[in-house]
């Protein structure tokens, strides 16, 4: 519980400096000018990646196959949607690792790991049909 206080308090102060510092460098206007372009090219891309995942999570579902790896993807574009529309550079940068397919194998290891664990622990019950 307390790494999440720390997130919420460190993410922000890291974003307020790089703002600060980046403003410094190209001015006020260009910066807002970054984020919301950040946040309109995030949101197509999520678009774009999401409705791809949905397709092959149909294709799988249609030849009896469980969309497991799918499900994985749709959970790392949700969170990088959630990053790309928060204000900031940081988090756009974690956004766009998340949603770009080439480099969401990382996470979707981490996220796969982690849903395993609470499997393990009980915390997570599967059920088969």
């Amino acid at each position: 519980m307390y790494w999440l206080i720390l997130i919420f308090i460190l993410i922000p102060a890291v974003e307020i400096g790089i703002f600060i510092w980046t403003g410094n460098l190209i001015g006020g206007w260009p910066v807002v000018g970054l984020i919301v372009l950040s946040g309109i090219i995030g949101a197509a891309l999520v678009k774009k990646e999401g409705l791809e995942t949905w397709r092959k999570a149909q294709l799988a579902m249609y030849n009896r196959e469980v969309p497991r790896e799918q499900i994985i993807d749709g959970i790392c574009i949700i969170i990088g949607g959630i990053f790309l529309l928060a204000p900031g550079f940081v988090t756009d940068i974690l956004g766009f690792l998340l949603v770009l397919p080439w480099t969401r194998p990382p996470f979707k290891k981490l996220i796969s790991f982690l849903i395993l664990k609470r499997i393990s622990k009980g915390n997570i019950i599967f059920r088969r049909w």
